[in-house]
C-alpha cells in the first residue's frame, strides 16, 4: 500500500524543501515540481513532492486524517 500525505512547504533550497504537517517536519525533494513556493501544499510520497494541491482541499484532507487518529 502506498500513502501520500499533504504537506505545506516551509522553505525551499534548490531541489530540496522543508515541509510540515501534523507537527512533523521533513526534508523532501521538489525536483519533480515546477513553480512551487513556500506556503504551497504538495502531496509527498517517498520523500518527493509529486503534486501541488489546492489549499482548501489540502486542509480538508488534513482535517479528515486528524479525525482518524
Amino acid at each position: 500500500m502506498c500513502l501520500a500525505i499533504p504537506m505545506k512547504i516551509l522553505k525551499i533550497e534548490g531541489d530540496k524543501a522543508i515541509v510540515y504537517s501534523s507537527g512533523v517536519q521533513r526534508n523532501i525533494g521538489v525536483s519533480f515540481m515546477k513553480n512551487v513556493k513556500p506556503g504551497d501544499y504538495v502531496i509527498v510520497h517517498a520523500g518527493f513532492a509529486i503534486e501541488k494541491l489546492d489549499p482548501a482541499k489540502a486542509e480538508e484532507t488534513l482535517k479528515i486524517l486528524e479525525e482518524l487518529k
